[in-house]
């Protein structure tokens, strides 16, 4: 039974502040323990409930922050930076996890809301959908037929997902009271719940259905400024400039609008 982990860190337990997600100071080295504890504990639940190829991926900025000496020696790693394809070595898998993930842009009182590149742009459409990341990755998972069976994060990404994605797995490791600060669960506590909701997770696989979105697919991205959204001409079909700040982008499919977009 293979799981793929998608692990990114404004969502880990304990992560609250702007200095731990960003690679300088000891806030950020401190992150990365929290980091890699919150990972290692779903690749645990997962192993404790009948996996045998676990894969987890560093999806944070450059997608390098794991402290090596602190792996599972059970799971294998994917590391570095270039983030298309988003998910390598996800095809067969059965089930993806989605650790430490954080609410989409613009979601009151949430730890760390944003959508991919706040500094790039803000808001992505799926056909019509305002999708953070966990639509997006759920996306793109179900493209392949896997489904999303747990999600840990704040009270405001677990909501989110399952009420995109139904009654997946969630593990609330903090309480969101401002983008900044929230009432958090001490790390060993976080960890443990992780690791009995990702050991449940896999116990529940062929219940949740892959979100799968049929084609053709419209991806909508709207840029922080006119300046970013002109380096991406219109062709008049695939890729349409809809105003000064929002670019249509079409697709067969849900990965070949998303790539389109996203690369």
């Amino acid at each position: 039974m293979k799981v793929f982990i998608s692990v990114d860190m404004e969502g880990i337990s304990g992560v609250v502040y702007p200095d731990q997600v960003v690679d300088t100071g000891w806030e950020y080295q401190e992150a990365r323990q929290l980091y890699i504890g919150d990972a290692n504990a779903a690749v645990e639940g997962a192993l404790e409930a009948g996996a045998d190829d676990v894969i987890v991926a560093d999806m944070h900025g450059r997608g390098f922050h794991f402290p090596l000496d602190k792996l599972h020696p059970r799971a294998r790693y994917l590391m570095g930076s270039g983030h298309w394809p988003r998910f390598p070595f996800l095809e067969g898998a059965d089930a993806m996890f989605l650790v430490g993930y954080h609410a989409l842009h613009g979601t009151p009182a949430a730890v760390g809301d944003h959508t991919m590149s706040s500094a790039h742009w803000q808001d992505l459409w799926i056909n019509g959908r305002l999708m953070g990341e966990v639509g997006i990755d759920a996306a793109i998972a179900g493209h392949s037929g896997v489904p999303v069976m747990l999600l840990t994060g704040d009270d405001k990404v677990c909501a989110e997902a399952r009420g995109l994605l139904g009654t997946i797995e969630t593990a609330e490791v903090k309480q969101s009271v401002a983008r900044h600060r929230a009432l958090v669960l001490p790390p060993g506590r976080a960890q443990d719940l992780i690791l009995e909701r990702a050991r449940r997770a896999v116990e529940r696989i062929g219940e949740i259905e892959p979100l799968q979105i049929a084609g053709p697919v419209e991806v909508r991205l709207r840029y922080a400024s006119t300046d970013l959204a002109e380096r991406h001409p219109s062709d008049g079909d695939r890729v349409v400039r809809e105003d000064g700040r929002t670019v249509l982008y079409r697709g067969d499919d849900v990965l070949e609008a998303l790539r389109r977009a996203l690369t």
